[in-house]
């Protein structure tokens, strides 16, 4: 019994002195972010002018959106990197 209880603490001990080096990796960006932004609505050929207005506030709105949520997106993502590789 007593060279099993030996035994085992010279095991424990062995495993212990060797250190494993981690390296933590900041997360990829998700795919569904790195897409761009829909395609803007494009105008028939004969169209009347309330439509063409109708068409352009939409493609501005969408356009805007899609603007504010990209940029903020990718500035809260460096930020984190940043914040990330910092703390190393």
């Amino acid at each position: 019994m007593k060279y099993l209880t030996i035994v085992c603490c010279l095991l424990l001990v062995g495993c212990a002195s060797k250190p494993v080096p981690v390296v933590p990796k900041f997360p990829e960006a998700p795919q569904q972010f790195m897409e761009p932004c829909p395609e803007l609505k494009k105008l028939e050929k004969d169209v009347k002018l309330s439509d063409v207005a109708k068409t352009v506030t939409e493609n501005y709105t969408l356009y805007h959106e899609c603007s504010i949520k990209s940029k903020a997106w990718a500035e809260w993502y460096k930020s984190q990197k940043r914040i990330f590789e910092g703390a190393k």
